[in-house]
């Protein structure tokens, strides 16, 4: 798909109501997080859920008096927006779960849920040990075009880099954070097991 690039005039737009920026918004922002949310969740419902309230808020934030201050952003904005929302929806997943204890039929979906947020926890606190060990560029790398999906150009322009060297640099870190990953298994003491193995 081809990539987007935001300005004042395109936000300005949005923020006024523009029928034809709003539906380019929408189609654009919609095959992204589909594609984000896709590996995230099991079902269409759910996805097509946390789709509706990502844009909800974004438009409220257009709307509000502070609205979006960088247009260049929008991007990494809606991003966030996302994940947040994405962050509600498995929190409220695991609480329905220990309501509906009782009702045998409905177990499995919010458990299968539980287990995947419980997981992501843990992979989350793992990946951060791991990033303490490594360069403090790696770390960065990391972090800023991985975890935070920020755009590669405003990377570039902060590392003082052009793509193809970042893609070189990348690489690097990449490999350095398997290597790291990989040594960290083989610390976990005997009789524990990777998650969603034992």
């Amino acid at each position: 798909m081809q990539f987007q690039a935001f300005d004042e005039s395109y936000v300005e737009r949005l923020r006024s109501g523009d029928f034809r920026t709003q539906e380019h918004f929408v189609a654009y922002f919609s095959e992204l997080i589909q594609l984000k949310l896709r590996s995230r969740l099991r079902t269409p419902q759910a996805i097509e859920d946390v789709r509706q309230e990502t844009f909800a808020r974004v438009f409220a934030a257009l709307r509000s008096p502070g609205g979006i201050r960088q247009p260049e952003r929008l991007g990494a904005f809606v991003n966030s927006i996302c994940n947040n929302v994405l962050l509600e929806h498995y929190r409220a997943t695991a609480r329905d779960s220990s309501l509906e204890d009782e009702a045998e039929t409905d177990l499995p979906d919010p458990v299968i849920d539980v287990l995947g947020a419980v997981a992501a926890k843990q992979m989350e606190e793992k990946v951060r040990e791991i990033l303490k060990d490594m360069s403090e560029r790696d770390r960065r790398l990391i972090r800023e075009v991985i975890l935070e999906e920020r755009d590669k150009d405003a990377v570039c322009r902060d590392f003082g880099i052009d793509r193809d060297y970042l893609r070189v640099l990348l690489h690097r870190a990449k490999q350095s954070f398997k290597s790291l990953y990989l040594k960290n298994i083989e610390k976990r003491p005997p009789g524990m097991t990777a998650v969603g193995r034992g």
